[in-house]
């Protein structure tokens, strides 16, 4: 950008400032020209800065993203499908916290650089008290969707850019996040911009709803659209309330219609449908005549309890349900627990079933992986900081984790990764049963049970000088291994258990062939339960006719079987097609012969050779 074209804009933004009180039709949309005065007179920013905006390091960006892992995670694939609609354009895609933060981005390799130098890349950050009006920040401020086109941005380094931005607001009505399309190069009518702001803010509602499912998933949910067609795919509206019936969440359009129906948000469902029936079962829609919506319930998904021991371990591998058994024993004698086992074995979902199962299930049960939480962050994070503790702490603290599981459970993942300067201070803690949060003036007391994991032996590690061997000795009480997947007898229930979780995330019902089933059983899986989940997962996402077949598999599957394998499942995926066709045709064999395009004889002669058994054999010829 050229000191010519800085200095025309610096002309521009005086003259708009300077001659809106008079002129009878806004030359700036109204948000744009509040946020050029706040930018002048709270701010004192200089219109004709050619400055980039401020970029975060490394560390520090994987401490805004860190705050808010689940919601990204759950963002991603929606943003993914956004720059897919876009990318032909050369826009951008990006998702900043409530700080104005990027935390997320999506764009095509080949422009990224450009993007870059004009300003725009992962960890900008986009406040208005240091760049002056942009997308990102109006949306923060202003709480509803904001197209900033060129001219419109208050700074000359930006105002080649277009930016169309939407709120994505929490289930209780706050922001979570500002999702953003921008462009380096478009045309200069604003109007042009009008479609994919209606995208952004299509994508950032769907955003929201997916969140607000994921968040209600121990809640009643009542999903409504005015097309029944679209209750399922795409709810227009979301009520979510408890066991008692009071709402605990909403979506922004359910909760505009609560306030224009009663000019408040009510307290509980039957308030807000105090003229409807509504629905107690999930097997239908049903239409609601005075809002004419029609609606249907999702009925809570309960917490696993394992109170009872064994009825837990009635479906687990032998090997798991001695070790669960024997932990549970310990745990509640006061004794730590260590757990070992290959990634993805499944080590967490192992400590969640001891912690259900002891004497303290009713209380919490705080999960923390140590190689997954930054150096710089991890003491913060462990045991807290007091208000004030240092720069850009919270005005309010923070409770560390080990407060949190205060009378229950902590977890801790990969304790081997922990760096020893925080060895030391957890040893202290869980000797002393006492917490300094960062800061404090003085220690606070807690009463947790530790259960820790590692893939790492922790007895090599001491060896090795990288753990401490005291607190290996601290956390240790009994050490349990969890084998790996490939070693487990449970293989079938674990598939089934997995598979139904995917179908009840999914609203689907997904089969698998007698094919498939059989390379799952049979793979190596060296990425464990973690691997099987993706597999499972990728396979519903790829499956057209719901049933999984050896083709909807991920290609390693079948890569890694060996060649009389790969011919046993040839053999099982030429049986299931058999019976397929037999079922399509209700057994008639000449329509099924037909349907595969072969003789009668000949599949005849492969019912018999794959052992089928025809029921009313004789009837059909």
């Amino acid at each position: 950008m050229s000191s010519g074209y800085s200095k025309a804009h610096v002309d521009h933004v005086s003259r708009v400032l300077r001659t809106a009180e008079s002129a009878p039709t806004l030359p700036v949309p109204s948000i744009i020209l509040d946020s050029w005065r706040r930018s002048v007179q709270h701010h004192q920013l200089d219109p004709g800065s050619l400055q980039g905006p401020r970029v975060l390091e490394a560390h520090q960006l994987n401490e805004h993203r860190e705050r808010i892992d689940e919601f990204l995670r759950l963002a991603g694939d929606e943003i993914g499908r956004l720059h897919q609609r876009v990318r032909d354009a050369d826009y951008c895609v990006m998702l900043t916290d409530t700080s104005g933060c990027t935390v997320d981005y999506c764009i095509d390799s080949t422009i990224r650089g450009e993007y870059r130098r004009a300003g725009i890349d992962l960890g900008t950050c986009w406040t208005e008290s240091e760049e002056g009006t942009n997308a990102v920040c109006a949306v923060l401020i202003d709480k509803q969707p904001v197209t900033v086109h060129k001219h419109d941005h208050f700074r000359a380094a930006f105002i080649g850019n277009t930016c169309s931005a939407a709120p994505v607001f929490s289930p209780t009505g706050e922001i979570l996040a500002v999702l953003d399309v921008s462009a380096i190069r478009s045309p200069d009518d604003r109007r042009s911009q009008h479609l994919v702001r209606q995208m952004v803010i299509q994508s950032a509602a769907e955003i929201e709803n997916a969140y607000f499912m994921y968040t209600a998933q121990n809640l009643s949910v009542l999903r409504a659209h005015a097309l029944p067609g679209y209750v399922d795919s795409q709810p227009q509206y979301l009520f979510a309330w408890d066991g008692d019936g009071v709402i605990q969440a909403l979506n922004p359009a359910a909760r505009r219609l609560l306030l224009q129906r009663h000019g408040r948000i009510p307290c509980t469902i039957h308030d807000a449908f105090a003229s409807e029936r509504l629905p107690t079962t999930d097997d239908t829609v049903h239409y609601l005549p005075s809002l004419n919506l029609h609606v249907r319930l999702k009925v809570p998904q309960r917490p696993i309890q394992i109170a009872m021991v064994n009825q837990v371990i009635e479906a687990l591998d032998p090997a798991v349900a001695h070790a669960l058994e024997r932990a549970v024993r310990i745990k509640d004698r006061g004794l730590p627990v260590l757990i070992h086992g290959e990634t993805g074995a499944g080590k967490e979902h192992f400590a969640l079933q001891l912690h259900a199962a002891s004497k303290r299930k009713d209380k919490p049960f705080v999960a923390v992986n140590c190689a997954a939480i930054p150096e710089s962050l991890i003491e913060s994070e462990l045991f807290g900081y007091a208000a004030g503790a240092f720069t850009g702490a919270s005005t309010k603290g923070m409770r560390g984790l080990l407060q949190q599981a205060d009378g229950g459970t902590l977890f801790l993942d990969e304790i081997g990764d922990m760096p020893l300067t925080l060895q030391t201070r957890l040893l202290r803690a869980l000797s002393e049963g006492e917490v300094s949060p960062l800061g404090a003036s003085r220690p606070q007391t807690i009463d947790i049970q530790v259960v820790c994991a590692s893939h790492r032996d922790l007895a090599t590690l001491v060896e090795q000088g990288t753990f401490r061997e005291d607190l290996y000795f601290r956390l240790s009480g009994a050490r349990f291994d969890i084998p790996p997947l490939r070693e487990r007898k449970d293989k079938l229930a674990l598939i089934n258990k997995l598979l139904d979780e995917e179908c009840e995330r999914s609203g689907e019902r997904i089969g698998l062939s007698e094919a498939a089933l059989e390379m799952l059983l049979n793979y190596n899986w060296p990425g464990n339960m973690r691997q099987l989940h993706h597999a499972l997962r990728y396979a519903c996402a790829v499956c057209t006719d719901q049933v999984i077949g050896v083709e909807d598999l991920p290609a390693e599957l079948s890569a890694s079987a060996p060649a009389d394998r790969q011919q046993r499942v040839s053999g099982s995926l030429e049986r299931q097609t058999l019976i397929d066709s037999l079922v399509r045709n209700r057994w008639k064999p000449v329509l099924a012969a037909r349907e595969m395009g072969i003789s009668r004889a000949t599949l005849y002669r492969r019912v018999n050779q794959h052992g089928i058994k025809m029921p009313g054999k004789g009837s059909n010829h």
